[in-house]
């Protein structure tokens, strides 16, 4: 498994990380239900496989339970990252989810990962969304900063997306930033090449844009960016739509780690195989991003 500096942090992650939220349970969107026993199964094949960092949340559902029942033992085998700003209500057959940006709010989803996960710490707290102005005008930069002087959290970080970036970036005290990315929704390059060279790490979301034109469940807009920009044609050697767009991913040039989250064990595998072949050859690169740019 290729393995990335994630920034200046000194964690070596592997390329391809694990993204929980599809362990979120049947009382949460409804979909992909996972029983506990399969999450717990599954789980434990993403450490077997030798991916090493995992990526979850306070809102998603019952994954940071999963996460600790079924790993607490192989605790050290991984690097774990969680968030915070999560206000959210369970229901009966969902979630209700909102962001809040104060102190309370941040103390709570701190103390509630905690016990879930069943840690003494996490290694990475990130922001699950935020400005600037609002993060530091409530102080709340400076309560995760307590927090990893009490040794509770390692590194902080925050999930986010343009236009709040710029801002977010210029403050320079995130060592990492979680940004989406796909070959197919790719308007934040630049911005990600930015907030690496402020040596933050970078950790990709919807690198496999959910799957591509191939996906258990269907998103039309991104099927229609594959379609038009005629990327059927791109691939060569059985290569798999699923595989051109995560090994587009890996190859920019800053991408530390991209979480993938499946729940099908033949689809793990599947990503397996393309992160362990790494980067599309430049060229293939450039046409693809040609095509996408002339759309």
């Amino acid at each position: 498994m290729i393995k990335r500096k994630l920034g200046k942090t000194g964690l070596e992650v592997t390329q391809l990380g694990y993204g929980t939220m599809g362990l979120r349970g049947a009382n949460t969107w409804g979909i992909r239900v996972v029983e506990d026993h399969t999450a717990e199964r599954f789980l434990n094949r993403v450490i077997d496989a030798g991916i090493n960092f995992l990526d979850t949340a306070p809102d998603y559902g019952q994954a940071e339970q999963r996460i600790g029942r079924a790993l607490h033992a192989r605790r050290k085998e991984f690097y774990l990252a969680t968030k915070c700003g999560c206000d959210y209500t369970q229901h009966a057959d969902h979630i209700e989810i909102k962001h809040e940006w104060n102190i309370d709010v941040i103390q709570r989803n701190l103390e509630t990962s905690l016990k879930r996960l069943e840690t003494d710490y996490v290694d990475l707290m990130q922001f699950h969304g935020g400005d600037a102005v609002t993060l530091e005008k409530n102080g709340l930069i400076d309560q995760l900063l307590e927090f990893k002087q009490q040794g509770l959290i390692r590194h902080i970080g925050i999930s986010s997306k343009l236009p709040d970036l710029t801002a977010l970036i210029e403050l320079g005290v995130f060592e990492t930033f979680q940004i989406p990315y796909s070959c197919l929704a790719p308007e934040h390059h630049d911005i990600i090449t930015a907030a690496s060279e402020s040596g933050a790490g970078i950790i990709i979301r919807g690198g496999i844009a959910h799957g591509g034109p191939d996906a258990e469940i269907q998103r039309p807009n991104l099927n229609d960016v594959w379609s038009a920009a005629k990327l059927d044609e791109l691939l060569t050697d059985g290569m798999t739509r699923a595989e051109f767009i995560l090994r587009f991913t890996l190859s920019h040039p800053h991408c530390d780690t991209t979480i993938v989250g499946t729940c099908n064990e033949d689809h793990l595998e599947e990503n397996i195989t393309a992160a362990k072949k790494g980067r599309l050859n430049a060229g293939l690169v450039e046409e693809t991003k040609r095509r996408i740019a002339a759309l």
